[in-house]
């Protein structure tokens, strides 16, 4: 019995210290990074976006962001680890060593009569003769005949004395630090332990295992369903314009999910005449196409509505029970359309090639959505191809304000943010008649808007020269400039309620033929990350061309410089095609802004390889400089963009015929070829 109450004393010890083995070094990690984070606002920090409160810390908003499931377990733990402390510290039972005086009641240095005279006493009270408890007679055995033996009997006392038991030495005792009731197992409590073992250890997680199993098998990786990721895959097409991805994004499984209710008919209805303009309906047959926008199913009617309403930004025309749906609406938004954006660029033709119209189709779409700008802002207008979408995210901006500012020579959104802070400031009060503050805001939105750079780069491991089947690596620096001198930053989005970074997506890409050779998606918020990236890459690089150790640390130390004064590096490879000259674009694309994509031509020249592995022809007289190479494709490559930009005629023509040279699939080999810009056309 007494081992069993010291294994059972044990037992709140022992979960306190598997407890806290891993939530002490977790907690103090978490707690390192929430403290060494940067204070810096890297929001916007216009009266826009201050007045929508999105960036607004109250005490609510604070508790909400704590509140994750990770903290509150963190605190859960906490709260365990000390109720088990105060048990432990304040627990009834505590294991006494042996102590004969103690046990019989006795100071130390008793006479041997104070002896006798105890053990009388507690052996009427305990003795098996006296008390029938058994208890009482494993007591009398265990703690008092063995006492009263230490203390009279010169054998034992001397074993007492040396070993501190009567007994002599005692051997090493192992136990189990479990709880008694786990160690007294007998009868019909034993079956139901075995039921609650059989319970909590096995059925309860397999039936948590199958739940999740069971819903997570619904979703991707990025939490879209695959119902969603199918369709999205079955509607694209290689030829969209914005509109026609706007059909395709709102076919989303969780957008049908979300509930379609009467009391919102009239709502809809209001909305539906305050966007009617932005819904592509023939306006010849107005009532015809109406009643067939009516007639297309409830969720699909909707959720257009409702991204209308954001794009017009005529949220407040919305009810209480709308708003809750267009909140979601927004808040499954970024995501949809990255999987969207996936669904653009992934290998759709033979040679391995994603489609490059619906791909810019996405990221307008995706800009437009965070910045609540119409599609038809878009349209070319006064001989401006951007048209003036641009200027309606900066604040206080409207359709009247933009007319009033281009009559004053500043056609283009670039013009008008080449112009001094001094011409600027002059031009919104005497001509859009902006108040000073109002001027300011306008500054302060264009200080954090970002400024893309570029520097191409492509070489393969030892040789000059791109043949046929090569593998080429592409090394490509994107550098961002911001007026506030930030690096990563959070976009200007007072429309859009939820906190969205800023990404890139970068896309090598064939303009004529429709084709995006690579593509990746870029973040300038993690900079460890981006080191640990640039390094590795660089590295992998060097190695490959054969370069000293010295030569590769150097390397490393200046990408890591870039790094941290804001450049990203991306590194893809891709197989050389078919010989021939192949005018490809570098596209970088924000996902967040207006006006703020960047796109740099690069020439390739694909040699036809030789039968004995060597390079045919003179290649050094063969290749062509950067400003060769620009000058040759600027009126070929602003042709070619130009057709895939902002595009808002019907989805039902032709693609256009690919070049004669194709892109050749079943090639392999290697070789390099390089050239780099860092001058790029919006």
């Amino acid at each position: 019995m007494a081992a069993s109450e010291e294994n059972s004393a044990l037992f709140p010890i022992f979960v306190l210290s598997v407890m806290a083995l891993p939530l002490v070094p977790y907690t103090v990690i978490t707690l390192f990074r929430a403290f060494s984070k940067k204070t810096k606002d890297i929001h916007c920090q216009c009266s826009v976006c201050s007045s929508s409160g999105k960036y607004r810390q109250s005490i609510f908003k604070r508790i909400s962001n704590f509140s994750t499931w990770s903290n509150l377990s963190v605190v859960l733990l906490w709260i365990v680890m000390a109720v088990l402390v105060y048990y432990i510290k304040n627990i009834s039972h505590e294991i006494e060593v042996f102590e004969p005086f103690s046990i019989l009641g006795l100071e130390p240095r008793a006479s041997d009569s104070e002896i006798k005279k105890a053990y009388r006493r507690l052996s009427i009270q305990y003795h098996p003769d006296k008390n029938p408890d058994p208890e009482a007679h494993t007591y009398f055995v265990e703690y008092i005949s063995k006492a009263y033996q230490a203390l009279t009997d010169p054998v034992s006392r001397e074993n007492f004395e040396k070993y501190g038991h009567p007994d002599g030495r005692q051997g090493l005792q192992m136990g189990i630090a479990l709880p008694s009731f786990l160690l007294n197992i007998d009868g019909a409590s034993g079956g139901v332990l075995l039921l609650a073992i059989v319970g909590v250890c096995i059925l309860l997680p397999l039936v948590m295992a199958v739940i999740y199993l069971s819903s997570s098998s619904k979703y991707s990786g990025n939490y879209v369903r695959h119902q969603t990721l199918s369709a999205y895959y079955y509607f694209m097409k290689p030829s969209l314009a914005p509109s026609k991805v706007m059909e395709i994004f709102t076919k989303a499984a969780e957008y049908m999910e979300i509930p379609v209710r009467r009391s919102d008919d009239e709502p809809l209805q209001r909305l539906f005449l305050l966007v009617r303009s932005e819904l592509n309906l023939d306006l010849k047959n107005i009532r015809q196409e109406q009643a067939k926008f009516w007639k297309q199913h409830p969720a699909l009617v909707k959720t257009e509505l409702l991204i209308q309403a954001q794009l017009n930004r005529e949220s407040a025309a919305l009810s209480p029970a709308l708003l809750g749906d267009f909140r979601r609406v927004l808040e499954l938004s970024p995501r949809l359309l990255e999987e969207l954006m996936k669904m653009a660029i992934m290998p759709r033709t033979s040679q391995g090639h994603g489609w490059l119209r619906p791909a810019i189709g996405v990221v307008e779409l995706s800009q437009n959505f965070i910045q609540a700008v119409p599609l038809s802002a878009r349209k070319t207008t006064g001989g401006v191809s951007e048209g003036i979408a641009p200027f309606l995210q900066l604040p206080h901006f409207s359709e009247a304000i933009v007319k009033k500012i281009t009559r004053k020579k500043v056609r283009t959104f670039q013009e008008f943010q080449d112009l001094t802070i001094q011409e600027r400031a002059e031009l919104l009060t005497q001509v859009a008649g902006f108040s000073a503050a109002e001027s300011q805001d306008v500054e302060m939105v264009l200080e954090i808007m970002p400024s893309i750079t570029i520097d191409i780069k492509c070489e393969t491991e030892g040789e000059e020269g791109i043949q046929e089947g090569d593998i080429v690596t592409m090394l490509a620096w994107i550098t961002l400039k911001r007026g506030n001198g930030l690096v990563g930053a959070l976009p200007h989005a007072p429309y859009f309620p939820f906190h969205k970074e800023e990404n890139f997506w970068l896309l090598l890409a064939d303009s004529v033929s429709n084709d995006v050779w690579l593509s990746q998606k870029l973040s300038f918020m993690d900079e460890a990350a981006a080191i640990t990236a640039a390094t590795n890459a660089i590295q992998q690089s060097k190695e490959g061309l054969g370069s000293s150790l010295k030569e590769i640390n150097v390397a490393v130390k200046e990408a890591i410089e870039k790094v941290r004064n804001g450049s990203r590096l991306a590194m893809c490879k891709f197989q050389a095609p078919a010989e021939g000259n192949y005018n490809l674009t570098f596209y970088s694309l924000c996902d967040s802004w207006i006006g703020c994509d960047k796109k740099t031509p690069l020439k390739v020249k694909v040699l036809k390889r030789s039968r004995a592995g060597t390079r045919a022809g003179d290649l050094a007289g063969e290749g062509l400089t950067v400003e060769d190479k620009i000058e040759e494709e600027e009126e070929e490559e602003e042709e070619g963009f130009d057709d895939y930009e902002s595009e808002y005629s019907e989805d039902d023509e032709d693609e256009k015929d690919t070049r004669t040279n194709g892109i050749v699939a079943n090639d392999s080999g290697h070789g390099e070829h390089s050239g780099s810009s860092s001058d790029g056309e919006e």
